[in-house]
């Protein structure tokens, strides 16, 4: 029969508030404050890999000595930090360099002048 543990999830409130309090802190960063864009940048990044470790180890139980008696899954940690660094990078380069919808717009409306003119001329 299971064990009813009715404790207070201390260790979970905590990581929880940490989160919040990390989540606001880089809202402020990129919304309110007048850093640049490189500190913006790098701020948010350093709150991300603090806010990631917290939540690695407050609610994903990696030290708990029920999950494969304390071992910490080092290769799925280095496979998750590859995956998520390929996903910010995509992320800030599609930020900086994507497509422009407005940089053809003025070779469209040339176009569709010159056949207005076309039209008319008929």
């Amino acid at each position: 029969m299971a064990e009813h543990n009715k404790r207070i999830p201390v260790q979970h409130i905590v990581g929880f508030v940490l989160s919040l309090v990390l989540t606001l802190l880089a809202a402020w960063a990129a919304l309110r404050s007048d850093l640049s864009t490189f500190w913006i940048i790098t701020s948010i990044m350093i709150l991300a890999v603090i806010q990631a470790g917290i939540q690695l180890f407050m609610f994903m139980h990696m030290t708990e000595s029920e999950s494969h008696n304390g071992h910490v899954p080092w290769n799925m940690m280095f496979h998750g930090f590859v995956l998520a660094a390929i996903v910010v990078a995509g992320s800030l380069f599609t930020m900086s360099f994507g497509h422009d919808h407005n940089k053809h717009q003025p070779h469209e409306q040339h176009q569709q002048q010159e056949q207005h003119q076309e039209h008319s001329s008929h």
